[in-house]
């Protein structure tokens, strides 16, 4: 969102939280990012692009979701003990990049499943926050220097959204590229950072915060503003809010928060007409909270023609990955909610022909312990990710997918994979797809030159057709 503008449900919350004093502007009020123009903006955008950032809070045991089968099955078996899924309960793929090693997903992804075999899904394999490469004995010894805070939720969430594992940052790499590409949007009024997990770091910019909506597409704004029927609550709200962004104020700040104010008040009604005067989609979605989700974000995509947008981008939390106790049946019914909603988010992207446009990617700040704990698993380090969409090159497995037993050279201690593949590399790739300027990339992923070439020519891992 741009600095002159703001949600109603950021008005609602922030003035809840801290009145209406300063310490509520302070967030907007940035005078080294005004001093400094945009670093990221790209030479055109004339086509549309979405980026969704599917998060599995908790830490996802994601080496239940992408199986080795074949030969290395009884290695997996062996160290997975009584967590590890049934053989012949395993659903395979066949992916085209790992010669004669086989695999297979969790038997809760059939839709995932199909759209890998279409070529619409990839899995991206041991990957999670470096900050330089390092093998197992470098950091046992602690010979480089290591992310800050591993095993930590909050720290490690926290990386995966700002890129930064080096140092603890406030600002999210989706909120710095929107910071610069929000101004490319025709229809600048609205942030093009939409949030349906709440308020979170991966969108928080120095000009932008997300704008926060609810599952259903409809749930926005200050609550009863422009309802007259809710005891005359919302007639006196409407009149007051309205009273204060109409009146004119000499102080150069109340002037400026109340542009803020009006200017949010204005953009939304643009919204709330685009979606109200924006059919249905025919593709049928399930009844969970995952699925609105997603469903939401694909009224928003088709209500686009009436928007205008060059660039969005979405954030999706589904939380409760944390399985300490439970793994097998919680996994069991998390990962069904999770490829229906997958499944049918990218049904209605091919409904609006817009598959080729958006690209879903998957982040969890650790994969778990390979080794169980009894009934479930703990905080570990690397892990499994995936992609989704028209322009990700599917049916692959990329990275180096580990074997599983453990005295792997990259097991750290009690089943902890040390990643060969570090967050940056994923991060940079989608960055480029998305617009950002290659030799911009450092300025959001300080860390990328230890790990790639950005003079290359080449992507860092090539999931994605950039």
């Amino acid at each position: 969102m741009k600095i002159n503008n703001i949600s109603r449900r950021n008005f609602l919350k922030n003035t809840a939280k801290f009145g209406l004093g300063a310490s509520f502007l302070s967030p907007f009020f940035n005078l080294k990012a005004l001093a400094n123009p945009s670093f990221l903006v790209p030479e055109i955008a004339d086509d549309y692009k979405v980026l969704v950032c599917f998060f599995q809070s908790g830490g996802n045991d994601s080496f239940n979701m992408l199986m080795p089968l074949g030969s290395e099955y009884d290695l997996y078996s062996q160290t997975r003990s009584n967590l590890a899924i049934p053989k012949d309960e395993i659903l395979p793929i066949n992916a085209t990049n790992t010669g004669n090693r086989k695999f297979g997903l969790h038997p809760s992804m059939e839709e995932i499943q199909a759209l890998f075999e279409k070529n619409k899904v990839a899995f991206i394999s041991n990957i999670g926050t470096l900050i330089q490469p390092t093998d197992a004995q470098q950091a046992y010894d602690e010979t480089v220097p290591l992310p800050l805070g591993l095993f930590s939720h909050v720290d490690q969430q926290q990386e995966w959204m700002t890129g930064t594992p080096h140092k603890r940052d406030i600002k999210g790499w989706g909120g710095k590229i929107a910071d610069s590409f929000q101004d490319i949007n025709p229809q600048n009024s609205i942030s093009m950072n939409i949030s349906l997990g709440g308020t979170n770091i991966f969108q928080t910019g120095d000009k932008t915060i997300e704008f926060s909506i609810g599952i259903e597409q409809y749930d926005f704004g200050i609550s009863g503003y422009g309802d007259e029927n809710w005891d005359g609550f919302g007639q006196m709200l409407t009149n007051g809010l309205d009273s204060l962004v109409e009146h004119k104020y000499n102080d150069p700040f109340k002037q400026t928060y109340v542009d803020i104010i009006r200017n949010s008040r204005d953009g939304l009604e643009i919204f709330r007409d685009a979606l109200e005067n924006t059919d249905d989609l025919n593709t049928p979605f399930s009844q969970n909270d995952l699925s609105g989700a997603f469903k939401t974000v694909a009224k928003i995509i088709k209500a686009n023609s009436s928007l205008g947008f060059k660039r969005q981008i979405y954030f999706i939390d589904y939380g409760g990955w944390d399985h300490h106790d439970e793994l097998l049946d919680s996994q069991n019914a998390m990962l069904r909610e999770v490829d229906a909603a997958f499944g049918e988010f990218y049904g209605a992207m091919e409904e609006l022909n817009m598959e080729d446009n958006v690209t879903v990617f998957s982040m969890s700040e650790f994969g778990r312990t390979l080794t169980s704990n009894g009934n479930g698993t703990d905080h570990a380090w690397g892990g499994n990710v995936m992609a989704m969409g028209g322009a990700v090159r599917g049916k692959q497995i990329y990275g180096d997918y580990p074997t599983l037993n453990l005295d792997n050279e990259r097991m750290l201690w009690d089943g902890v994979l040390v990643p060969t593949l570090s967050t940056d590399e994923y991060f940079t790739e989608i960055a480029q797809w998305f617009g950002v300027k290659p030799d911009l990339i450092p300025q959001l992923f300080p860390n990328i030159n230890n790990f790639y070439n950005l003079n290359s020519g080449q992507p860092p891992i090539g999931f994605l057709s950039v």
